[in-house]
């Protein structure tokens, strides 16, 4: 047997293992010592040391618990819940201004958490019982709550896109320029598309009862200032400190975490229980995703030598197909597998087998980037396993899940439309790192 053919056995065994819900890590090591050994003998646990030393040591990867702790942090503070309230009194008297309210709010949170499940759950608890209250339709509400709570995996400083950088040897820095003008375009599409609903049929979205109204302007600009500005802040400091080249990811980071605890601080919000929760939770998070990215690098490692990448890239050559093709297969297979897998595997996992056959195509690599991170976020919204669906149910358990799966299958539509956007206007996303650092 070919050493190309054991590579194509290894991933059928790893996509098998996984499916059946074998743990991911465990997964990739036990399969890469096997493999490896059949494959090249001892050399594959000097491969081992090496990635999972080489992995720990990437300083870039220092950032993932330090923006993890922010935005645990940030969330702690409420701050959420009192920007949600100053823009729903703003908009009191506009019609379908409970999305716009949700979605603005998602859109400056989605940079500052990053955590698919963390946003749409508190976005969730924070405005389901005033849709409901307002009598708002639950599909376009759920639909609003889910695709913008998708926001924090594109909108930086997203952990996947920092991950990513590594992998596509792209810097993070690259990615995050490319990231935030798709991010703006999705939020813009959602918001004109709830508008455009609540223009044409106005009982989707009516005017907010009486008792939700503010009393007076003062109180809303209080509200809006004090819940707007200090995160804008924090946010807008920690990342334009690294889009600008005054820091580096990793100290980009560390100054948000320090601000997210100066905020809580002032907000009356620290305590040392919520101190100790989100450094628990911080290291939960970051244990998963740095074993993950030492065995999937390893794992990519054996896959590698073996030399079935090549033979991939070989044979996808031999096909003929158009480069956009070609890249329109690759991103129909992603997007499948993300409904049974997370962001964390398919880019430390399948990323590394199908990098060959994008570089050959000649495909700029920020760009591609930026393509898989929307693809992950669509699938997000995708039944039969969106994810998205069961984090809100679980705090909103009065919507039934057919009507939240119908009000994702709207927002999914439009993330569609975001990214053949993206396909046919390549600009959109390389415009700003272009600009920033002339590449």
């Amino acid at each position: 047997m070919t050493p190309e053919v054991l590579g194509m056995i290894l991933i059928a065994a790893m996509l098998f293992a996984i499916f059946v819900g074998f743990p991911i890590s465990f997964t990739l090591i036990f399969l890469g010592v096997v493999f490896g050994y059949l494959g090249f003998g001892d050399l594959v646990f000097y491969l081992m040391t090496f990635h999972f030393s080489a992995s720990m040591l990437e300083q870039t990867l220092a950032a993932i618990p330090l923006f993890t702790f922010m935005g645990i942090m940030m969330e702690k503070a409420n701050l959420m819940e009192r920007l949600f309230t100053s823009v729903q009194m703003a908009l009191s008297r506009t019609k379908g201004s409970l999305f716009i309210a949700v979605l603005f709010v998602a859109t400056i949170f989605g940079a500052a958490t990053g955590i698919v499940g963390a946003s749409v759950t508190i976005l969730g608890i924070m405005s389901a019982k005033t849709f409901n209250k307002a009598k708002y339709d639950v599909r376009l509400a759920a639909g609003s709550i889910t695709a913008g709570g998708t926001l924090g995996i594109l909108i930086p400083p997203s952990i996947m896109l920092v991950v990513m950088g590594p992998i596509l040897n792209v810097p993070v820095t690259d990615l995050f320029a490319a990231a935030i003008m798709p991010g703006l375009m999705l939020a813009a599409l959602y918001t004109g598309y709830t508008l455009l609903r609540c223009h044409l049929n106005p009982s989707l979205g009516p005017v907010v009862p009486e008792e939700l109204r503010p009393t007076s302007m003062k109180q809303v600009w209080v509200e809006f200032f004090q819940g707007l500005v200090p995160p804008v802040l924090l946010v807008g400091s920690s990342l334009g400190s690294i889009l600008f080249g005054l820091a580096t990811p990793t100290e980009g980071a560390a100054m948000g975490a320090v601000g997210s605890i100066f905020l809580s601080l002032v907000y009356r919000k620290f305590n040392f229980k919520h101190f100790k929760e989100a450094l628990l939770k911080t290291l939960e998070i970051t244990t998963l995703i740095m074993i993950l990215v030492a065995a999937s690098n390893f794992f990519g490692s054996v896959f590698s030598r073996l030399g079935t990448p090549t033979m991939i890239t070989e044979w996808m050559m031999l096909l003929d197909l158009p480069p956009m093709v070609l890249l329109l297969i690759i991103m129909a297979f992603i997007f499948l597998l993300a409904w049974p897998l997370e962001w964390v595997p398919i880019v430390l996992i399948i990323l590394p087998i199908i990098l060959p056959l994008i570089e050959q195509l000649g495909f700029n690599l920020t760009w591609f980037g930026i393509l898989v991170a929307v693809n992950l976020q669509t699938a997000w919204l995708s039944p039969p396993v969106a994810l998205s669906a069961y984090f809100l149910k679980g705090v909103v358990p009065e919507w039934d899940l057919t009507d939240i799966y119908k009000g994702m299958m709207q927002f999914m539509g439009i993330q569609v439309v975001g990214l053949m956007l993206i396909i046919v206007f390549p600009q959109i996303v390389l415009w700003l790192p272009n600009y920033w650092y002339g590449n």
